[in-house]
């Protein structure tokens, strides 16, 4: 994994597969999190859940602050409770030689859990300094989440913010630079000096800040989408500048392709996001019913990326320079 994220020639392909063919990441995180997201219920925050059943992850039916007037009574989790933090010392021990990556928080996602998507929207044009304010307070307790990462030797640390809608960003791109990239970079340049590597989710098409967000600091970049931007311009403007953490195309190939076309996403996604001093890790979709992926797809896949693991080891896959 420190290989392939630092670019320095990694003997094979780093991979968070199953448990059956292999996993190379250790995630870690505080329980209770102040970001859980619920399947029904009321969250800390005061976000009531609702869930039709296909999958585990919920939606918000009820915001907590829907008027800003009612911002004073907002219950904010306090993330230093030390019992949220319970294990942390056996965190390490448990990771063995895998990567031990930390779990953070969502400073987009959160907010329209809590304010709702129409309002965090108009926020931007209307309520911008209270936006600001809320998306301090979530900043801030990602940094103190570094620093507990910090003193217990993790290696990396990620958290969650989908941006982008199926052909273009949520919002404009200038305003996601104006509100959330000084913020991202707070938190990166934070997690860069404890020696974490910085890793975000985020699907949908999110071409627009990609650049951005490789220069407010992001070292892997995991998208369970690519089509939708095409794996030609991922390749031309950014393989070899960040790390590429992906499963094939959760939308389109895993859904509707056959076994020789998925066999060759795998590699074409590798050869293209990938380079032979690094950067690509195969991944798959962890709530694979929900999307519908079917158990002989997930094995092709699986299949597919330990061949082509094998064929780094040995010198003989061939990526697609620039």
């Amino acid at each position: 994994m420190l290989k392939t994220v630092g670019f320095k020639n990694p003997p094979g392909l780093a991979m968070t597969l199953p448990e059956e063919y292999r996993n190379d990441i250790f995630f870690w995180g505080p329980n209770p999190s102040p970001d859980k997201r619920c399947s029904k219920g009321t969250d800390e925050w005061g976000a009531v859940w609702d869930n039709i059943g296909v999958c585990s992850l919920g939606e918000v039916k009820k915001f907590p602050l829907l008027d800003w007037a009612d911002f004073p009574k907002l219950h904010i989790p306090d993330v230093t409770e030390k019992r949220r933090w319970t294990g942390i010392e056996q965190a390490r021990e448990k990771a063995g030689d895998r990567f031990l990556c930390g779990n953070g928080f969502s400073i987009y996602e959160r907010l329209h859990f809590i304010r709702s998507l129409e309002n965090t929207w108009i926020d931007i044009y209307e309520n911008p300094e209270k936006l600001c304010e809320l998306m301090d307070i979530l900043t801030d307790m990602n940094l103190y989440a570094i620093r507990q990462y910090k003193e217990n030797q993790f290696d990396g640390y990620m958290f969650c913010d989908d941006w982008g809608l199926q052909n273009s960003l949520m919002i404009s791109p200038d305003h996601w630079r104006q509100f959330w990239k000084p913020r991202y970079k707070r938190i990166y340049d934070a997690a860069h000096k404890a020696g974490l590597v910085t890793i975000l989710h985020s699907c949908g098409y999110i071409a627009d800040i990609l650049e951005d967000l490789i220069d407010a600091g992001l070292d892997v970049i995991q998208m369970d989408q690519q089509m939708n931007m095409g794996l030609d311009l991922l390749h031309e403007r950014f393989a070899g500048r960040i790390t590429f953490w992906c499963p094939v195309d959760i939308q389109a190939v895993m859904v509707y392709g056959n076994e020789r076309t998925i066999r060759a996403y795998c590699r074409e996604m590798t050869s293209k996001l990938g380079t032979s001093q690094g950067g690509f890790i195969a991944r798959y979709y962890a709530s694979p019913q929900s999307v519908g992926h079917t158990p002989q797809a997930i094995r092709v896949m699986c299949e597919e990326f330990m061949e082509i693991h094998g064929e780094i080891e040995n010198g003989t896959f061939q990526y697609i320079e620039k």
